[in-house]
């Protein structure tokens, strides 16, 4: 099998099983999914949807959570991952845009990785999300999956495997599969137990030709 057909086959799947994947993190405008998306990094969607209401309600621009020390945002995610630094970079991002940006988010993936707390994927998961650009944004899942189904060979970093997807997926369906990636690790293709008798990807799949055939029947 090529690449080619290994990519077409994969997301002629993906589009038969889930033709609209979206985001999980609720949202409204661009400013609460920037802040969704920071806390977001080593945390479930579900967690920062139970955590977003609340600060948000408190701080729903840039220019109120720019007017904010710290440790008032610290209250309000305080049982979300790495809380005091997600603060700090919650607070700088807010100033920075309120400041360079006149409290808009911008579209561009290089002008957001300028803000405090936004990395590349978070930049790239913003930009694909919001504002539709084609960009892929490589989290764990996305990273784990490309390589177990053979969409990229040897990718040792987020970087080289971004790299592999964008030469391969047209831009056009990037949006789409920066979700339908993440959303199989997370329910189908998961990092301990994947549930191959679930998945519909089999026939392809890299790595389920390496995996003994009691624990496929035991996932």
């Amino acid at each position: 099998m090529t690449l080619k057909e290994r990519y077409r086959l994969t997301f002629e799947y993906f589009q038969e099983s889930r033709p609209i994947p979206e985001t999980e993190l609720v949202y409204n405008d661009p400013f609460e999914l920037i802040v969704a998306t920071i806390l977001s990094a080593q945390c479930t969607d579900k967690r920062v949807n139970m955590l977003t209401p609340a600060l948000l309600e408190k701080y729903p621009d840039a220019e109120s959570m720019a007017k904010a020390d710290p440790s008032d945002i610290f209250e309000f995610i305080k049982s979300c991952s790495y809380p005091n630094s997600k603060a700090r970079h919650l607070a700088g991002m807010a100033r920075m845009l309120a400041g360079d940006f006149g409290g808009k988010v911008p579209s561009d993936p290089l002008l957001l990785q300028k803000l405090p707390g936004v990395g590349r994927k978070t930049a790239n998961v913003v930009a694909s999300v919001i504002f539709r650009k084609p960009v892929i944004a490589v989290d764990t899942h996305v990273f784990r999956v490309a390589e177990r189904i053979g969409l990229t060979v040897n990718a040792k970093t987020p970087a080289n495997a971004e790299r592999q997807l964008t030469r391969n997926i047209p831009p056009e369906m990037r949006h789409k599969a920066h979700h339908w990636l993440i959303l199989h690790g997370r329910y189908i293709c998961q990092a301990r137990k994947p549930l191959c008798n679930q998945c519909g990807l089999t026939a392809f799949c890299k790595y389920f030709r390496t995996i003994p055939v009691k624990m496929v029947k035991s996932s």
